[in-house]
Order: C-alpha cells, then structure tokens, then sequence
C-alpha cells in the first residue's frame, strides 16, 4: 500500500511539473514572437491599451 501512495504522489507531482514547463515555454514562444514581429516591423515595443483608462502602455514582460 505505501508504494501505491508513493508512486501516485509521485505521478501528481510530475504532471504538476509538466503543466508549468509547458506554461512557462508557451510564454517564452510568445515573447519570441512578439520580439520577431518588433524586429520586422522596426518598432521599439508592443503596446498595450488599458480597457479600464484607456492609456496605452508597453507590455512588460
């Protein structure tokens, strides 16, 4: 029984892992893009606009 425990405390932790590894590589693949398309259009930053103020600011990353 202590093995079952273990190896399902096991399991959820690398799911766990696996979901934030994914996550976090989804944001850098989009930070890449978003750096390409900067690159190519020869701007300095992507803004991004506030729907509460309306005010433009540029995305941080």
């Amino acid at each position: 029984m202590p093995q079952i425990v273990f190896f399902a405390v096991v399991g959820a932790l690398a799911y766990a892992g696996y979901k934030k590894f994914v996550g976090e590589a989804e944001k850098v693949t989009a930070r890449i893009k978003r750096q390409e398309q900067e690159a190519r259009s020869g701007s300095q930053g992507t803004l991004i606009r506030d729907p509460k103020t309306g005010v433009y600011t540029v995305a941080k990353d």
